[in-house]
């Protein structure tokens, strides 16, 4: 059963998917895989990210069972969500734990949950600032791992991962010899859907690389 809060269609896109809100003609369904996990997903979407086509987070909450998506600025039940639960920040900081050096899920007493601002990085502050009990929860970070594949986006940084990639890493470092890939065939659909709409040239003009596969 996924939790995840999702709305019934989008109004900007004309016979859209209710369910991934990607044109019908686009739709992404049949990629979306349906995975389990100890450790619980709470992404917390700034409402700038929700119809933006590259919406990397809908599709982290649409493959995982155990995930929860939250739309706005300032999250009232926030405490309720985070009540029971051994909570994590996933997010940078000078206190920040490198993910992998936690405990496994399954080891742990309580239940883990691992929250997730979605946004840009300076939305993704403006969350921590706006929720006081957010930015008071111990941060853990990614270790070290291969480039985004969000070719379509220019990161500020080169460890920079779109939000279903650092839950796809964050899910593999705690719940080995578990693997969360599968989460990644949508998100590689539509990177790749993008670069075709744009052309060849126009995305190595722009983005400085090759289509995936060249």
């Amino acid at each position: 059963m996924i939790v995840a809060v999702l709305r019934c269609g989008n109004p900007d896109v004309p016979s859209a998917c209710a369910r991934c809100q990607r044109p019908l003609s686009l739709c992404l369904c049949a990629l979306i895989p349906s995975l389990s996990s100890h450790t619980r997903i709470l992404l917390l979407q700034h409402p700038s990210e929700r119809r933006h086509p590259l919406n990397t987070a809908r599709l982290a909450a649409l493959g995982l069972a155990n995930a929860q998506l939250e739309i706005g600025e300032t999250f009232a039940d926030l405490p309720r969500w985070l009540a029971g639960h051994e909570a994590w920040l996933l997010f940078p900081g000078p206190e920040a734990v490198t993910i992998d050096r936690l405990p496994p899920a399954s080891a742990t007493p309580a239940k883990r949950l691992l929250v997730i601002p979605d946004g840009t990085w300076r939305k993704a502050r403006l969350l921590l600032h706006t929720n006081p009990a957010l930015a008071a929860l111990p941060r853990a970070t990614l270790p070290p791992g291969p480039p985004s594949r969000y070719r379509v986006r220019k990161a500020p940084a080169a460890e920079a991962l779109s939000t279903v990639e650092a839950v796809v890493a964050a899910l593999n470092a705690l719940e080995a010899p578990a693997r969360f890939e599968a989460l990644l065939a949508p998100f590689d659909a539509l990177i790749d859907g993008q670069i075709a709409a744009m052309g060849a040239e126009t995305f190595a003009r722009n983005h400085g690389g090759p289509v995936r596969g060249d």
